[in-house]
Parts: structure tokens; sequence; C-alpha cells
């Protein structure tokens, strides 16, 4: 016999508007919590928000993000370097006449090496100027 040829059970719908009732019933019940925690006042702290101290917003603020950052320029670039699956270890070079040969690895060679960003040629110095 097909689903929707069988008889209707009386109880399920009984159980399933008995359901809703509840559901309806704690939802009020918690909105209404939540409606009351949210009209209660927040207390701001005051001081730490209108104090302009010169010293903290300049170069201390700075030094403390520099020393937070600065081990992240040793760490390891690409997370594939030094395995049989780097797609950047994959290099192509050619030789034009008697010039030099050119090829990809002069720029992807020092992340397959498993280089962090200090070890870059441009940027590394750059980052060892400016971080600690």
């Amino acid at each position: 016999m097909a689903r929707h040829a069988e008889p209707k059970d009386p109880r399920r719908g009984l159980l399933f508007k008995a359901g809703l009732g509840v559901t309806a019933a704690g939802a009020a019940v918690f909105g209404a919590a939540a409606a009351a925690q949210a009209a209660a006042p927040v207390p701001l702290p005051v001081d730490s928000l209108t104090r302009t101290d010169a010293g903290a917003a300049g170069a201390g603020a700075l030094t403390g993000v520099a020393h937070g950052v600065g081990p992240l320029t040793r760490l390891q670039l690409d997370p594939l370097a030094k395995t049989g699956v780097d797609p950047l270890a994959n290099g192509v070079g050619t030789q034009v006449a008697d010039f030099k040969p050119v090829g990809t690895d002069l720029v992807t060679g020092h992340l397959t090496r498993g280089g962090a960003v200090a070890d870059l040629p441009v940027a590394g110095p750059l980052t060892q100027q400016l971080l600690p």
C-alpha cells in the first residue's frame, strides 16, 4: 500500500501539535529572559576608554606588535617544501645562445628548500630591518 493511502493515525497529529506547543512556550520563556538581560545596563570602564596617553599610542605599541610578528618571519612558507609532491619544485629553464640559463628555480628555489620570509632575496632584508 502506498504511503499516502495509509489510514491516518490521529495520535500522530496530537503529538505533533503538543510538540509545537512546548517549543513555542520554551521560546517565549527564553526570549523573555534574553530581553530582560539585554535591557540591563552594562557598566563601561570609562577611565580606560578616555585615557589619552601619547606614549601608549606611539612607538611603544608598535614595538609590541613587532615582537609578536617577528617570529613569523622564520616560519616555512611552503608547507610542501622538501617533499616529493611540491608543485613549486617543478622548474622550467631555458638558455639562449651563450647567455646564462634562466629558469623558474630562481624564483621558487628559496621556497622549495623550505625558506621563510627572512630567507627571500628582497623581502628578507626588509623584514629584518622592520621587524626584530
